[in-house]
């Protein structure tokens, strides 16, 4: 069966942040929180694997990768990072109902058959990089003042140019090809699309949120 990973970036208003947040601290005092990964063990393993390739070229398309045991191995651990329960779906679902409705300065979506395009993010990034992006692993929740915070922080990491954006998009295209079947994903806009929403948010005075799902 197919599946397809999505990471969505949007504007929310300010005080419907507040409430969502609100919220959510209510109903998490009563409800476990079901992330399954061993972060130190993971980010340990990752470290050491950061610089290395995950993927070897493919011996049936010049353009494709073939991902090796570890690519598995990292894309299982991003995976397990979530919280997967009820609660937090719903909380997800709550979010998504306030994202623009048009993909335009306030609305991002990445979209890729059979692999996460926030795993791919990461990937192409490293551990340490990815730890300075807002909230967990993609999944964030911010109000205003804490996306004007943030912003200097999703810069540094994500506003990349010359060989380091060149490498990075060249990663991207790997985990792609080597475990999802997206050769054409626009890798650059991974970088830029979700700058460009904390740009709008921070300019029109309103919050913000990621997401990643499968689906």
């Amino acid at each position: 069966m197919s599946v397809t990973g999505v990471w969505v970036v949007g504007a929310v208003p300010d005080e419907r942040v507040r409430d969502l947040l609100s919220a959510a601290v209510q109903e998490s005092s009563s409800t476990p929180v079901t992330v399954r990964c061993d972060m130190p063990a993971g980010l340990t393993w990752w470290r050491g694997k950061a610089q290395e390739s995950l993927f070897s070229a493919s011996t049936t398309s010049p353009v494709s990768w073939s991902a090796d045991d570890d690519a598995f191995r990292l894309s299982a651990f991003i995976d397990s990072c979530y919280d997967d329960s009820e609660h937090a779906e719903s909380l997800r679902d709550a979010v998504m109902n306030q994202f623009p409705p048009d993909a335009e300065q306030g609305l991002f979506a990445a979209v890729a058959r059979k692999a996460s395009p926030f795993s791919a993010l990461a990937y192409a990034l490293g551990p340490d990089a990815v730890m300075r992006l807002p909230g967990w692993f993609g999944d964030f929740l911010l109000d205003a003042e804490q996306v004007r915070t943030q912003l200097p922080a999703a810069e540094e990491t994500l506003a990349l140019t010359g060989a380091r954006r060149r490498d990075v998009v060249e990663r991207i295209h790997a985990w792609m090809t080597g475990l999802g079947d997206d050769p054409d994903h626009d890798a650059e806009e991974l970088l830029d699309g979700p700058l460009r929403v904390l740009h709008h948010a921070i300019s029109t005075d309103q919050g913000a949120a990621g997401q990643v799902r499968w689906y």
